[in-house]
């Protein structure tokens, strides 16, 4: 996100793609939505994420559209250097204007059809893969440009610090909790005993010092070649989820389910949105996955496609997961509730793997996560031509980028309101307000060189301009209503 334009990578087939976008979406958020789910009401929770799933399906649209005008003007500026150059050296016209059928116009005002027309080329064409970040530098201003970067750096610290409390939460249930076969009932206290005298909240603070030594460092240097690891963790994520879901379906089909979740609980709902905005989020990624996609004459069918199912797989884990346990016994991190629970997982080694699985999936995107900050925050403060001291560069930056949230992971382990808080506030601008403004600029940008006439095939079904203002007037809203409801909760108690 922080870099410019770089190498596309290996090409992929579309079916590749949609496989790619699945996994980037399907998160760490799911294990915290079937709690969101019970909290919300099952009727209000499937109407709000199916509305979500498609704000975030239209969203997707508009990065897709922008990175086509990024790509657009690129190839539109390389082709008046070339002109400019070529008449440089065969004219005596100055380095603003250029020949256009006998007469010279400026550069700026001068409609790129013609270029594209004898060139014969598509110029929406997405062949470089621009990140968000530059198109940012291109089509806003100044101010826009470090909004953009606050909205990141803020949305980073927010993983990072739900990546720092997971691990440690799933490790301190794992070795703390009561492991016998009549425990799936009992909810514990972090002052209730761990080993002895050491409570669990202070095995909770032990293990995240070990998970700040172990990958704090990492974000010191450069977190390279993990397709391997990333391979491995995606597969452990999902044996995980079928797991659960087929256990859950299992022990409801034999009629031992115990959940009895309500219809709609108003209450719910500003957490809920927070939790399904940060489990749709994959629009800070697009230009990594989208760009390599082979054949994307279809792209907003794969999408689509890609966001149903999505949808309906977050919908199967949170209602089996909501009418298998008590409301009131699930946990933050969906897994734990397996760990205890004989009844529904009698095979200690099973139950040991779902608990330890976030550790192992979150341990390996921690780094990668941390060194993505860390250069989103030199790219914020780069001036041009400009080096860091390398006190700044290698101790400084990856101290403000590790410190912030492990110091919000040692206040509080409570996920739920972790990903809600993340997910309505940064979420939100990430996955609405910057996507919308990204297309509305890059429309108004390139309009004047491009002209009324010129087609942007990769443009988002979504077109007119009603849909851009909506976005951001839903945005508006969801934002006033969660601070809201956080104020009116502190102010009662």
């Amino acid at each position: 996100m922080a870099g410019g334009i770089t190498e596309t990578g290996e090409p992929y087939s579309p079916f590749v793609g949609l496989v790619y976008m699945f996994n980037l979406i399907v998160g760490t958020g799911a294990l915290t939505m079937p709690k969101a789910f019970a909290a919300a009401g099952w009727v209000v929770s499937v109407s709000l994420i199916s509305f979500l799933a498609f704000m975030s399906f239209m969203t997707t649209t508009f990065v897709i559209e922008a990175m086509a005008a990024a790509n657009a003007q690129l190839r539109w500026k390389r082709r008046e250097q070339e002109e400019i150059n070529d008449s440089d050296s065969s004219s005596d016209y100055s380095d603003d204007e250029v020949i256009i059928r006998g007469r010279s116009e400026p550069v700026e005002t001068r409609p790129i059809l013609s270029v594209q027309r004898a060139a014969n080329i598509d110029h929406f064409d997405i062949v470089e893969r621009v990140e968000m970040g530059q198109m940012a530098s291109m089509f806003f201003n100044k101010v826009g440009v470090n909004m953009f970067y606050i909205c990141i750096i803020v949305y980073l610290y927010g993983d990072l610090a739900i990546y720092a409390a997971a691990v440690p939460v799933s490790l301190m249930e794992v070795t703390c909790g009561n492991h016998s076969c009549s425990a799936g009932s009992v909810k514990y206290n972090d002052t209730d005993s761990c080993w002895g005298p050491v409570r669990r909240k202070d095995a909770y603070r032990m293990f995240l010092g070990i998970f700040t030594l172990l990958l704090g460092p990492f974000t010191f240097f450069n977190a390279q070649k993990t397709k391997y690891l990333q391979i491995l963790t995606s597969l452990m994520r999902w044996i995980a989820f079928t797991m659960m879901i087929i256990l859950a379906l299992i022990r409801i089909g034999k009629g031992h389910g115990e959940g009895h979740p309500s219809v709609a609980q108003i209450s719910g709902v500003p957490n809920l949105f927070g939790v399904c905005v940060y489990s749709f989020m994959c629009q800070h990624s697009l230009p990594s996955l989208v760009t390599p996609i082979s054949n994307k004459q279809r792209m907003s069918a794969l999408v689509m496609a890609d966001y149903i199912l999505i949808l309906c797989f977050y919908g199967l884990l949170s209602l089996t997961a909501i009418f298998c346990f008590d409301s009131s016994l699930l946990r933050d991190m969906y897994t734990l509730n397996f760990t205890d629970n004989c009844d529904v997982l009698g095979i200690p080694v099973l139950r040991y793997f779902l608990g330890l699985f976030p550790v192992f999936t979150i341990s390996t995107n921690f780094p990668i996560i941390a060194v993505t900050l860390r250069n989103n925050w030199k790219t914020l403060f780069h001036r041009d031509g400009g080096t860091y001291p390398w006190v700044v560069d290698r101790i400084v930056f990856p101290l403000i980028t590790i410190v912030p949230p492990i110091i919000v992971a040692f206040c509080t382990h409570d996920l739920e309101s972790l990903v809600g808080i993340t997910g309505a506030y940064a979420g939100t601008g990430i996955q609405y307000i910057i996507p919308a403004f990204l297309v509305y600029f890059s429309r108004r940008h390139l309009e004047p060189v491009l002209g009324r006439d010129a087609v942007n095939k990769h443009r988002s079904p979504f077109r007119h301009a009603f849909w851009v203002w909506f976005v951001i007037l839903w945005a508006t809203f969801c934002l006033m209503f969660v601070t809201a409801n956080i104020v009116l909760t502190e102010t009662k108690n």
